[in-house]
């Protein structure tokens, strides 16, 4: 019997136009298979490798981030900041920004190696221990290592309570030793025309202070400098260039045994 539709070679019917479609002989259909797996395997590897090139540009991404965090953290850690938290004489007051004792400070640190070394001059001028607190907890957030505490002058020379300063200096220090930086205290003395009486109990403020905490302490910011008239500006208060250099070089020596 003839069938139905053209065959091929293998006798086996194929499709027709007429009859629709037919069985195709097995190696077709092997070939059609092997088609269709060669261009799933295909689709496969280019997912995976599209797949492995986002991991690893991921990667390498995070890796950059953490070198970049590693390379800040040693840069910050490496840097020495040293606060001057003072009044008109640590602000230079009637001299110029880098007449100031603690921009001398830095410049000599520089000189002796020590090049990551930030100064921060928080002088300002008229400013008692009653502001000294608040001061610091906002420049805290420069971290400082460092304080240098030099308040009290106008406390005295306003005829401020000895009490009340002392509470101030005391809250401060406690303050920054808290938070692990480093403290020296700068005393201050007052003219002979304040009388002894509230002179010594000036005087007695700091050296209490400095007995109580574990701090460094310069019982006289002014020494070599406070009473010399040629050290001094015509109101007999404030340093000129030449006592500044005097004050950076004696307070020197303070911060070198903290660094």
């Amino acid at each position: 019997m003839l069938p139905k539709g053209p065959v091929n070679d293998n006798q086996k019917p194929v499709c027709s136009a007429r009859n629709g479609p037919v069985p195709v002989s097995s190696k077709q259909y092997r070939d059609d298979n092997a088609l269709g797996s060669t261009s799933s395997r295909k689709a496969a590897w280019i997912f995976e490798i599209r797949v492995r090139m986002k991991m690893r540009l991921r990667k390498n991404v995070v890796k950059i981030l953490i070198l970049g965090v590693l390379l800040w953290t040693g840069s910050a850690a490496a840097e020495t900041r040293i606060l001057f938290l003072g009044d008109s004489i640590t602000a230079g007051l009637g001299v110029e920004k880098e007449q100031a004792y603690p921009h001398l400070v830095g410049k000599a640190l520089r000189l002796k190696g020590y090049e990551d070394v930030t100064i921060i001059n928080a002088g300002i001028s008229g400013s008692t221990t009653a502001s000294a607190l608040s001061r610091l907890q906002w420049h805290t957030r420069m971290r400082p290592d460092i304080l240098v505490l030099a308040l009290g002058a106008n406390d005295g020379l306003r005829g401020l309570s000895t009490r009340e300063m002392k509470t101030n200096l005391d809250a401060t220090i406690q303050y920054a030793l808290d938070q692990g930086i480093k403290v020296i205290l700068a005393g201050m003395e007052l003219p002979p025309n304040y009388g002894a009486e509230f002179a010594r109990a000036f005087r007695a403020v700091f050296k209490d202070l400095a007995q109580k905490h574990p701090i460094g302490f310069m019982p006289f910011l002014l020494k070599d400098v406070g009473g010399v008239a040629r050290l001094n500006q015509p109101d007999g208060i404030h340093p000129n260039p030449d006592g500044h250099e005097i004050i950076a070089r004696n307070i020197l020596t303070h911060i070198l045994e903290n660094l």
